[in-house]
């Protein structure tokens, strides 16, 4: 009989959705009698670790749902290796006033200078601060869209992409687009315009972008929307994937 009152708080706990609440209030009780802590301080001992808790929790979601291929922050990124990029707009993009104000960030360099990294670590940081972040390739977003359109579910994912407060294009240049598949991409883009931030890293300088949508038209329009509010990050230098290759044959 004596359990039924510490049951009965365990049950009720569950039932609010506390489980910090449930796994510390012992533990707590203890050490706030142990420091002479009054009822007041107790609940808000709790309650801190039960937010700290949520949050945590909050980013975990926020990053499996973002599909990142790789979790990476900038502070693992060697910006002395890069030299044309600036290190101080980058880490202020981290900062992540850029999606609140809806702008775009444009990665431009060669193949192998850290483009997905940056893109990763702006991805990550906006996750950590409660934004809904969606990572995909340039040729993996196209295929997404042209088998919804096929399976009339087309506007059902342009909602989902406009709905996310980041949408990361990675890759774009690698694989030249269809016409379909280009202007469903102008789509996306079009609709996001002044509503969502998008991050693209490309291989391909700005003038070369035609090779890629097939029309100079529909490229000058992608490019007029993005461009508007944009942040441009110059990335040239030497492949990380080369320029290890090369240690190890030392």
């Amino acid at each position: 009989m004596t359990d039924t009152p510490q049951v009965l708080l365990q049950h009720h706990l569950k039932k609010l959705r506390l489980p910090t609440f449930n796994s510390e209030y012992d533990k707590q009780a203890r050490q706030c009698a142990a420091e002479n802590k009054d009822h007041v301080h107790y609940l808000l001992r709790l309650c801190e670790l039960e937010l700290i808790e949520r949050e945590r929790r909050m980013i975990e979601r926020r990053i499996k749902d973002a599909k990142f291929p790789a979790t990476k922050s900038l502070d693992s990124f060697d910006f002395k290796v890069i030299a044309s990029l600036n290190k101080t707009l980058t880490m202020e993009l981290a900062r992540c006033a850029f999606v609140d104000r809806r702008e775009n960030v444009i990665a431009l360099g060669p193949s192998g200078t850290g483009k997905t990294h940056v893109a990763l670590g702006l991805g990550l940081a906006a996750c950590q601060r409660g934004q809904k972040v969606r990572f995909t390739t340039a040729a993996a977003l196209v295929h997404e869209l042209i088998e919804a359109a096929d399976e009339r579910r087309l506007q059902r994912l342009q909602k989902l992409l406009v709905s996310q407060d980041l949408l990361i294009i990675d890759e774009l240049g690698f694989v030249p687009l269809s016409k379909t598949g280009a202007e469903l991409l102008f789509e996306v883009i079009s609709q996001r315009y002044e509503r969502g931030s998008i991050v693209i890293t490309s291989n391909l300088p700005f003038d070369e972008w035609t090779e890629v949508f097939g029309s100079e038209r529909l490229t000058g329009a992608i490019l007029d929307r993005l461009t508007h509010h944009v942040h441009i990050l110059e990335m040239n230098g030497e492949s990380f994937r080369l320029r290890e290759s090369r240690k190890a044959q030392i």
